[in-house]
């Protein structure tokens, strides 16, 4: 196939086309943002400025909000902008940068998710081996590999995307860009492409499903037989993994795992792991986690009181 790109720039058509929703909904998004920062940087300064770091959960805590924080930067002000402005556009370069870097960073919380569930289940099904195996430095080790198979991930959609040939149009029915509206505008037969991104995104996205769920289905048999304090705690820590993983895979499931094909829903179904799911993360993760509530006070309580102390 000999590729020809007559393209330069891609047009976004955004979330509406109804053009009297997009002050309410610069609003709205603005507000999601903000509240994506602001409650993920609370997340890692609270853990990093405390004894919490220490404990691998809470590392790989830090890890997933500061990926949040990274993932939802490659689409949220774009999306935020293009609601003020009168020609949504991306340049072609622009849009594969961005088509790479949220693949990247979407594919290492992905890892980093399913390292956590590694941790529940080391902590919960092998207590008295805890420490010796997921000490610091095989922590560190594991969020090296997430960061590489995100990138193995982006690279190969980026690939894909570098090899599209675009003659016209080049309208994308979307938000931001993504490989499924890019095959939509590409002139040539995409089925094989569609084949590859199914196995790239669709079934790494169903296989780590898969196995979080198994993986928590094993932590959930073990707690079952326990009663006692300590296991309620680790069954709300879990729940707590549980929803996220719901959150993130099963809109990320509807569309990358079925065949080539774009609906309108998928806009929607994409605001879920792109800004719902970073946003929720926080309130998830901290609102029934007594060490993490605690941690926040002396933090910020402490920071609070020294500015106090300064000003007088």
């Amino acid at each position: 196939m000999n590729k020809k790109n007559n393209v330069t720039e891609f047009i976004l058509l955004g979330l509406s086309q109804n053009n009297q929703v997009y002050i309410l909904c610069f609003v709205i998004f603005l507000f999601c943002y903000m509240a994506i920062l602001m409650g993920n940087l609370i997340v890692i300064i609270s853990v990093t400025c405390s004894q919490l770091l220490e404990k691998p959960m809470y590392f790989f805590l830090t890890c997933l909000s500061f990926m949040d924080i990274c993932y939802t930067s490659t689409v949220t002000p774009k999306l935020i902008s293009d609601m003020l402005a009168e020609r949504k556009s991306i340049s072609y370069t622009n849009c594969l940068i961005q088509l790479f870097t949220m693949h990247f960073f979407g594919g290492v919380e992905v890892f980093i998710l399913t390292e956590m569930a590694y941790d529940r289940y080391v902590a919960i099904c092998k207590p008295l081996h805890y420490m010796a195996i997921m000490s610091r430095e095989k922590c560190n080790a594991l969020v090296l590999a997430a960061c590489g198979g995100g990138f193995l991930h982006s690279f190969a959609q980026f690939l894909l995307a570098v090899l599209l040939p675009f003659c016209g149009p080049s309208e994308i029915d979307h938000y931001f860009c993504d490989i499924y509206p890019l095959l939509k505008l590409a002139c040539t037969d995409t089925h094989r492409f569609g084949l590859l991104v199914i196995a790239n995104s669709g079934m790494m996205a169903l296989v780590v499903f898969m196995v979080l769920m198994a993986s928590y289905g094993v932590i959930l048999y073990t707690l079952w037989a326990h009663s006692s304090e300590s296991c309620q705690k680790a069954l709300s820590t879990c729940g707590s993994h549980i929803t996220v993983v719901v959150l993130f895979f099963g809109p990320s499931l509807f569309i990358y795992v079925r065949p080539d094909t774009t609906f309108q829903e998928d806009k929607v179904w994409a605001l879920f792991y792109t800004i719902i799911a970073p946003m929720f993360n926080p309130l998830i993760y901290t609102l029934k986690n007594s060490e993490m509530k605690n941690a926040m006070k002396k933090v910020w309580n402490k920071n609070i009181f020294k500015r106090r102390k300064q000003m007088f």
